[in-house]
């Protein structure tokens, strides 16, 4: 999180603002129908994030990673 971070200027709590924003999260849940490469391609787009960071954001997401986790 912390590459991701120096890369982008952008918190977890950041990325979990903006995914909600885009409709990937509700309530801070990764909302049904939701798929990884939807948020892949985003975070590539918009961040020019990597696969292993964009997929590093989606488990912050899915709640398999904590935002202090490394």
């Amino acid at each position: 999180m912390d590459n991701i971070q120096s890369k982008t200027g952008k918190t977890p709590a950041d990325f979990k603002k903006l995914a909600a924003q885009k409709g990937f999260l509700k309530k801070g849940k990764l909302a049904e129908g939701i798929k990884a490469a939807e948020i892949v391609q985003w975070l590539k787009d918009d961040f020019e994030l990597g696969h292993g960071h964009s997929m590093a954001l989606v488990a912050l997401f899915k709640g398999t990673k904590k935002e202090g986790d490394k």
